[in-house]
């Protein structure tokens, strides 16, 4: 009986403390999409698939792309990022809490793709860079096969999303934020079920990464990565993006 009381007291305590942190979630939500609108003219093309787990895949230009992509999603969003964004402890135990997952770049993070692979099968959506790391150009990078990985241990669908304007916003180095239009398109959720049944290992990981990147450019209609028709030494800016089509998901 007592057993019992204390395992219900723990549960009891573990269901408020997730409902104090999806209000806070709720709550960040509003202030970055307000002032998104306010300061650089936000706005979103495209929707993102209401129910299910799946990857949304992005480009990384800015500090700034994490929670504006975020806010364009109207579900919880649970976030890939390098391990060492937030070296301080209380703030890192917070935003593991809201749904940063630490990732070690250079190699396979194993215990970060599992809890990735876990959320995706439980229905939540999950946002990875497939670049590996902010641009320090403008130009889109070529996509590392981790994506891969992730999508033949769930066999979710990805979403691909193209964030422009945040390189000018706040570019690498920047102290400051400038005023700049910034618009996030969301593309339609892609389905690697039939290419998982001709390709296996790195072929299908290395094609997974290829085909997202180039939704990606494509969506923001700016070259692909490894694009050399493009004249040498020519800089590519993602951030003249607000023409994006509409690709919304059903």
């Amino acid at each position: 009986m007592y057993a019992r009381r204390v395992g219900r007291r723990a549960h009891d305590d573990c269901d408020h403390g997730e409902i104090v942190i999806s209000a806070l979630y709720g709550c960040l939500w509003i202030v970055s999409r307000v002032i998104g609108w306010v300061c650089f003219g936000y706005r979103t093309v495209g929707r993102v698939p209401q129910q299910g787990g799946f990857l949304i895949a992005s480009n990384h230009a800015s500090y700034l792309d994490i929670p504006l992509l975020g806010c364009g999603v109207r579900r919880r969003v649970w976030y890939m990022g390098r391990h060492d964004l937030f070296p301080v402890p209380w703030l890192n135990g917070l935003l593991q809490a809201l749904g940063w997952i630490p990732l070690r770049v250079g190699r396979l993070d194993r215990e970060a793709f599992s809890k990735a692979v876990a959320l995706i099968k439980g229905g939540k959506p999950v946002a990875i860079v497939p670049e590996g790391g902010r641009t320090m150009t403008g130009a889109l990078k070529p996509g590392k096969p981790g994506i891969g990985v992730i999508v033949a241990q769930t066999g979710c669908q990805v979403v691909p999303a193209h964030i422009g304007g945040t390189f000018k916003v706040l570019p690498p180095g920047a102290k400051w934020p400038r005023f700049h239009r910034v618009t996030v398109a969301y593309g339609t959720p892609i389905d690697f079920s039939a290419d998982a049944t001709r390709l296996e290992g790195k072929a299908f990981y290395q094609h997974v990464s290829r085909t997202v990147m180039g939704k990606i450019a494509e969506l923001g209609q700016v070259p692909t990565p490894g694009d050399w028709s493009v004249k040498a030494g020519q800089r590519h800016d993602l951030d003249n993006t607000p023409t994006a089509k509409s690709c919304n998901a059903e």
